[in-house]
């Protein structure tokens, strides 16, 4: 039996949530959809990260004794350790809230890599952190009652852990930003417009499955381009390392939602940027990959801010033209970045990447080894 999400919604408005705060997970789409689409004004705030976001919770309970809810991907577990055991843990402030956790990755369930590791440990994190937790099921109105007891008698956090396909689907309409270029034919341009010789960090979701397809339709090999399938956020750190251990044009690919989630990464990136990191920003303004919730990102001054952290040259893109031109103004100008506007959307018939992490490493580092 699956969950209706307004059924579920409602519940959780009787038991007393009526704030949210979290990062859309696929596993909760269908849930959050709904959460988007019901919630007043100001009182579901899609956040940057999810520490960002139980961090909201403490504040609301602490200003009105009501509770808030935090939902998340159980890859945002790791962004939540700090304020969850430094802040909300009845060993400190004691501040009693409700995280709803995707499970990606679960035992004996088919996912994809990056999850499988998240996915063995994320029931013993929340033992480790004495988090009371329940794996949601068909008795979920007696689960959330009892988390609500939990909850309120201890001053606690409490979690409820939701499986692959838990939830009905919600109709969730994505709204249409005006872009003419989708994120694929952007990536198309810019593989075109590459060197031989020069490397690719694609952030994570659609955008490195889109760029492993592209290699694939050109019978290219993918030597050049670390997919980073896991760790959201992370992935202009990564190609900044990189840059720095080799004398090659590092071109980072980066998204509005990675990076909104460590943004402050890039003063530290801006002011220490070898001239080989080249740094591109996909902005489709959502989180396209798990259910097309939006960002801040087309609100906001993107350009602006990434001035303001040291890159000298900035150049904005939304058509294929910009796009070619501001990748030759990138890779002549040290501390350059390129901002480009997609819309939302991807082809149904999307694969996946079938090389392994350890696969895509290892002969991303044979190639390194043979320009050295």
């Amino acid at each position: 039996m699956t969950i209706n999400p307004n059924s579920f919604y409602e519940s959780l408005n009787e038991s007393g949530f009526n704030f949210f705060a979290g990062v859309p997970d696929s596993l909760l789409k269908d849930l959050c959809a709904c959460i988007f689409e019901n919630t007043p004004p100001g009182h579901n705030i899609i956040t940057a990260n999810e520490g960002n976001a139980l961090g909201m919770a403490c504040g609301y309970h602490i200003a009105t004794g009501n509770y808030g809810v935090v939902y998340m991907q159980n890859s945002g577990e790791g962004n939540i350790i700090n304020p969850l055991l430094s802040i909300a843990d009845p060993d400190v402030y004691s501040i009693p809230m409700l995280l709803l956790i995707g499970w990606r990755g679960e035992p004996g369930v088919r996912d994809e890599p990056q999850h499988a590791k998240q996915g063995k440990v994320t029931c013993e994190l929340l033992d480790c952190m004495g988090v009371p937790y329940q794996v949601l099921d068909d008795n979920w109105q007696i689960q959330l009652a009892h988390s609500l007891e939990i909850m309120r008698n201890r001053s606690c956090p409490v979690a409820l852990v939701i499986r692959k396909n838990t939830f009905e689907k919600y109709e969730f309409k994505v709204k249409d930003n005006g872009s003419p270029l989708s994120r694929e034919q952007a990536l198309e341009i810019i593989l075109s417009n590459l060197d031989e010789d020069d490397f690719i960090v694609s952030t994570t979701g659609k955008t490195s499955r889109e760029i492993f397809e592209i290699r694939e339709a050109r019978s290219q090999d993918h030597a050049h381009d670390f997919l980073t399938v896991g760790g959201m956020g992370h992935t202009s750190s990564i190609a900044f390392g990189m840059a720095i251990g080799t004398k090659k044009n590092i071109w980072c690919i980066d998204g509005d939602g990675s990076f909104l989630m460590h943004m402050g990464a890039f003063p530290i990136i801006a002011q220490n940027a070898p001239d080989n990191f080249k740094y591109i920003l996909n902005n489709n303004g959502a989180h396209e990959s798990v259910g097309g919730q939006p960002t801040v990102a087309l609100c906001i001054g993107i350009s602006a801010i990434l001035r303001a952290c040291g890159f000298e040259v900035v150049y904005e893109a939304s058509t294929p033209d910009e796009i070619k031109t501001g990748m030759e103004v990138v890779r002549k100008k040290p501390k350059a970045a390129l901002v480009i506007t997609t819309h939302q959307g991807s082809r149904i018939d999307l694969g996946r990447p079938t090389k392994t992490p350890q696969e895509n490493k290892t002969v991303m580092m044979a190639q390194f080894e043979s320009y050295r």
